[in-house]
């Protein structure tokens, strides 16, 4: 019965909402989801006939069965947004997802690096390897940019507009954005593609992404995973830290030095202030120890 609204409901998220294949995915796992808690139920409703108690037990089920509040928060989402295309279809007159909450969810505070850890680790790198000057730029766009590790690895060098100071990235859902990048970053990217990539021969098809491996194609996650974690050690750095501590740390930062939010927001690439609002929280941290460490109220 409900296999001929998700062929529907798949063609709106790809046509309609222009998302990517792995986010189309996505959504439709979370209505594989509910349909495999009505089967195993015995809830022979088509979408118009589901109601909003129906859908609180699914969530419990989905407790139940061991997940986590994030997921299950991830789930009604999806779910909600699957009726939201039945009521533009006319599949449904009513919206049994408007009242449904998502489990309150704790936001953790990521790990982050203050400015001068993150010269630690850039300083760590071997500048007399053939790697080196690659992975100073990296890093250096990584940190001025706050980009996705996927949005670093898939930069291309057409969507670099240094002579205006930005960079064209191509986030979430196949979202592009413009981000400014500073002076230091485009000092070494410049250095990086004038004078290391050009003795790289790029593999067909690899032409114009812009961080090569050495042999000519682009770098994968996991690369720059390792190339990290490998500095922070070398950099005698005692923090757990990943590409995306870079992202966490660049927000932070602006945050900290009193930057607007919707600026923050919209060089991040969030689709929600929300997303953006955990910086706040850090900001409130910062203020915190600043408070601790300066007022004399402190140091009684």
């Amino acid at each position: 019965m409900w296999e001929s609204y998700k062929k529907g409901f798949r063609a709106w998220l790809s046509l309609e909402k222009s998302l990517s294949d792995n986010s189309v995915e996505a959504y439709l796992r979370d209505l594989d989801k509910l349909t495999l808690y009505l089967g195993e139920t015995g809830v022979a409703l088509p979408p118009s006939g589901l109601d909003l108690p129906v859908l609180q037990r699914f969530i419990r089920w989905l407790g139940e069965l061991g997940m986590t509040p994030a997921s299950q928060a991830r789930m009604i989402s999806g779910i909600k947004g699957f009726y939201k295309y039945c009521l533009l279809e006319g599949i449904s007159t009513t919206d049994p997802t408007a009242l449904l909450e998502s489990p309150k969810l704790r936001r953790k505070l990521p790990d982050i690096l203050s400015f001068s850890e993150i010269e630690l680790v850039i300083a760590a790198i071997d500048l007399s390897k053939p790697e080196g000057g690659r992975n100073k730029a990296m890093l250096e766009v990584m940190y001025s940019c706050g980009l996705r590790v996927s949005e670093l690895v898939n930069l291309k060098l057409s969507q670099l507009y240094l002579d205006v100071g930005f960079i064209r990235v191509i986030g979430k859902g196949d979202k592009e954005r413009l981000v400014p990048i500073g002076s230091e970053a485009i000092k070494y990217l410049l250095i990086y593609v004038k004078q290391v990539r050009v003795k790289v021969t790029a593999k067909p098809g690899q032409e114009d992404v812009v961080f090569l491996n050495s042999r000519g194609t682009g770098l994968s996650r996991v690369m720059v995973f390792l190339i990290i974690r490998d500095l922070v050690g070398k950099a005698g750095i005692r923090k757990t830290v990943s590409p995306h501590t870079f992202r966490h740390s660049f927000a932070t930062h602006l945050v900290e030095g009193g930057a607007d939010l919707r600026a923050v927001q919209e060089m991040m690439g969030h689709e929600s202030i929300t997303t953006t609002e955990i910086y706040t929280h850090l900001d409130r941290e910062f203020l915190r120890k600043t408070l601790e460490n300066f007022h004399p109220a402190f140091h009684k």
